[in-house]
């Protein structure tokens, strides 16, 4: 190798190890650390502890230990709400949107008349900004002129339901405008697995006797394990980083908080604790880790023993 194939290399390899380190790991850490400190994002940091006598104000940037995770747990009423919020979130998503998907990947490849138009509706939501799908929705779910509350006959009266308001209903219906994207997502990707799968396997199948279900479950599905693995680590990821919809709805207040809302609201807030709401980002992180972490170790497990 030459040194100019060398420079070339390194220069190919080191800009994103740089950009990686610089917008990825580097703000990372930086969170993790600032996680364990009282600064609301003004002045300098420095290491000594926080002094519980002092006024708040005057402790801004010193070390407080895991005094933030436990504030959190503890004395925090919108932590143990969203948490919940995140995982209902999440269990949408894997037992709705991901078979929805994968329903409509599978009658789209059997190349019915019309596949093209059907593909491209069903993608559209995803190729829309989350902020038009949110107005969307709102002329569908509005209490006074909405699409649902017109149909039913409660349009504009007393009567009217406020889906977008009332605390028992608005996340559910901010979860079906997110599964209605995550489907169409979730579709393309599994639509693309099935495309590259060899037809000799369906056709060996066939001449097995299998029907189209049994072929599907026992030899196409388990082919496309590369593919389940990287939708389930995108479902994760999407439903645990959940943000625009709710905020545009409500600004992830009365019944729709999320971890992730929280985050945004105390260091970007008004009252800015960048302390706190590091130590909910990193709460965020663990949580997000956890079930991808688990989901890969089976799954790399299960194909070293094959």
């Amino acid at each position: 190798m030459t040194t100019v194939d060398r420079v070339v290399v390194a220069v190919l390899l080191g800009i994103p190890l740089l950009l990686s380190l610089a917008f990825i790991w580097i703000p990372a850490l930086t969170t993790v650390l600032l996680s364990f400190t009282r600064w609301n994002g003004v002045g300098g940091l420095h290491a000594k502890a926080c002094d519980p006598a002092l006024p708040s104000i005057l402790n801004n940037g010193c070390v407080n230990g895991v005094q933030n995770y436990h504030q959190a747990a503890t004395n925090y009423p919108q932590f143990w709400p969203a948490v919940q919020h995140n995982f209902i979130w999440l269990g949408v998503f894997v037992a709705i949107a991901t078979p929805l998907g994968m329903l409509f990947a599978v009658l789209l490849d059997r190349n019915i008349r019309g596949s093209r138009m059907y593909q491209s509706a069903l993608f559209l939501p995803v190729m829309l900004s989350l902020a038009l799908i949110g107005i969307i929705w709102e002329f569908v779910y509005s209490q006074d002129y909405g699409l649902i509350n017109t149909v039913i006959g409660r349009d504009g009266g007393s009567d009217a339901i406020d889906w977008l308001g009332d605390p028992d209903l608005n996340l559910w219906a901010v979860l079906l405008e997110a599964t209605w994207r995550q489907a169409g997502y979730v579709m393309i990707l599994y639509l693309a697995g099935l495309k590259a799968v060899d037809p000799t396997l369906r056709e060996a199948a066939l001449i097995d006797g299998a029907n189209g279900r049994q072929t599907f479950w026992r030899v196409i599905f388990p082919v496309m394990r590369p593919i389940n693995i990287v939708i389930m680590v995108i479902t994760v990821i999407e439903s645990l980083r959940a943000f625009d919809l709710v905020y545009i709805t409500n600004k992830g207040i009365n019944g729709l908080e999320l971890l992730s809302v929280l985050v945004t609201s105390n260091i970007v807030g008004e009252t800015q604790r960048v302390g706190f709401g590091s130590a909910l980002g990193v709460v965020l992180l663990l949580i997000s880790l956890v079930p991808i972490s688990v989901f890969l170790h089976q799954t790399f497990r299960r194909e070293e023993k094959q």
